[in-house]
């Protein structure tokens, strides 16, 4: 089963949104099924067969998530992240600013979910294969 720590050096290759896809490529030949990376903290939890979870902590301060969210300027920031306008401490801020608290990665689905604070679906999107 996969570590906290392969998960880590799998992320330390990512300097911006556009090499997410390779990123979730990789961690899926882990053997990661699926994960959720929380906006508060940056903790993720990331889960595998027969129940196996590897937790990667808090990497920030705390932040606070907007109550209400903004989904169509989410959507706008999100397409500059992923052409790697911005860096991912931008990227956090901007999502708890539009009020993202999670996303969720379904690798069976090669999706990824964005939810707010009362667990809606802001997004769903394709990732590219």
């Amino acid at each position: 089963m996969f570590t906290a720590e392969q998960i880590k050096a799998a992320h330390s290759k990512v300097k911006s949104g556009a090499e997410f896809p390779s990123y979730v490529k990789e961690i899926k030949a882990l053997g990661v099924t699926h994960y959720e990376a929380y906006v508060t903290d940056g903790h993720i939890d990331y889960h595998g067969a027969n129940d196996h979870i590897a937790k990667v902590p808090a990497k920030y301060d705390p932040l606070i998530i907007a109550d209400h969210s903004n989904g169509e300027e989410f959507k706008s920031e999100l397409v500059a992240h992923q052409q790697g306008k911005t860096d991912f401490l931008t990227f956090i801020t901007m999502c708890a600013n539009y009020g993202i608290e999670k996303w969720a990665i379904r690798m069976d689905r090669m999706t990824c979910t964005y939810y707010d604070k009362a667990g809606n679906e802001i997004l769903i999107e394709q990732i590219p294969q």
